[in-house]
């Protein structure tokens, strides 16, 4: 089974339920959510709908808090995690070790079985305050990042997300213990 997390990159989240939905056709997928997609109605779309479809995906209802996180590793292990979107917020987090939310916990426990993490950035601040998070978080074992690159270079010169449909074969490569390459796209 595969984890398939998401958080509050709001605008980004239709492109990784595409990923979710293929990903679905080859693989058991168990959708967790941050606290703040779970509880959040947006310009984008409704919490309540966005985990009705997670579920309707999936065959499972979305874990949504710590409590529910936690099991993930030493009692329900999966083959890999995806954190799709995954926030500067989340990433920052996961470097420092802070472990206060449903997916930083499922990334923790999910890690303590040394199995795939991998990382679908978007972050207004990848290029700036987050930068250093993304060297910690690359140089960690098991850790692997979907191939991203600046979105909005002129508005947005710290922006950076990954490229959504490069999520099922940044997962293959991973699980066979790679980091898809090249990293940087333009």
């Amino acid at each position: 089974m595969i984890g398939f997390a998401s958080c509050g990159s709001f605008c980004t989240l239709s492109r990784a339920m595409q990923q979710m939905e293929l990903l679905s056709k080859t693989h058991e997928l168990l959708p967790i959510v941050s606290p703040v997609v779970a509880t959040t109605d947006t310009r984008f779309g409704k919490a309540a709908d966005l985990l009705a479809l997670m579920e309707s995906i999936s065959g499972r209802k979305p874990i949504t808090t710590i409590a529910g996180a936690e099991p993930l590793g030493p009692a329900i292990p999966l083959e890999a995690l995806v954190i799709a979107p995954c926030t500067g917020n989340t990433l920052a987090k996961m470097a420092g070790g802070i472990t206060d939310t449903s997916v930083t916990m499922a990334a923790k426990a999910h890690l303590r079985n040394g199995r795939p993490l991998i990382i679908a950035l978007a972050s207004n601040d990848a290029l700036s305050a987050n930068l250093r998070n993304i060297g910690t978080l690359l140089e960690r074992k098991n850790v692997y990042f979907v191939p991203l690159g600046q979105d909005d270079p002129k508005s947005k010169p710290h922006s950076m997300v990954c490229d959504f449909a490069r999520i099922p074969e940044t997962l293959a490569a991973a699980l066979e213990g790679r980091q898809l390459q090249p990293l940087l796209t333009k």
